[in-house]
């Protein structure tokens, strides 16, 4: 199954940020902190996602898709979030043993990667924009 970019879902669910920032006690600086390191840590959570995929790795792949998707979560990054939510309904459909992942996962890498990729640079410009100076978050 391909994904879609599903441009339905908002890039970033402002409602999610103004909750973060009500649990991180009003206090702006951290919740910039916060979603400064989401974006730092992006490049590599999508770098392990690639490598288990491509390298059949089943474990790994599901442990990198379920890091990806809830942080995607916890900042709002719905569009994301919903891609990964997506790729792990498929490995987890497959019903795979190790053996299946080597062939399946990296199908679902070739479907998957370029959209999740492409989706958490628009994720990121949107966030920076949203978190630059004399933006409200």
């Amino acid at each position: 199954m391909a994904p879609s970019d599903d441009a339905g879902r908002p890039l970033i669910d402002q409602k999610v940020l103004d909750r973060l920032r009500e649990d991180l006690e009003e206090d702006e600086g951290y919740c910039l902190v916060f979603v400064g390191n989401f974006i730092d840590y992006l490049p590599h959570r999508i770098g392990r996602l690639k490598l288990a995929l491509t390298t059949g790795d089943l474990d790994g792949s599901v442990d990198a898709v379920l890091s990806l998707k809830a942080s995607s979560q916890m900042v709002g990054a719905e569009r994301l979030a919903g891609l990964a939510r997506a790729l792990e309904g498929e490995i987890r459909s497959g019903g795979l043993d190790a053996d299946a992942a080597v062939v399946v996962l990296p199908k679902l890498a070739a479907s998957f990667l370029k959209p999740i990729s492409r989706c958490s640079r628009l994720t990121v410009n949107r966030l920076q924009a949203q978190c630059s100076p004399g933006a409200s978050l």
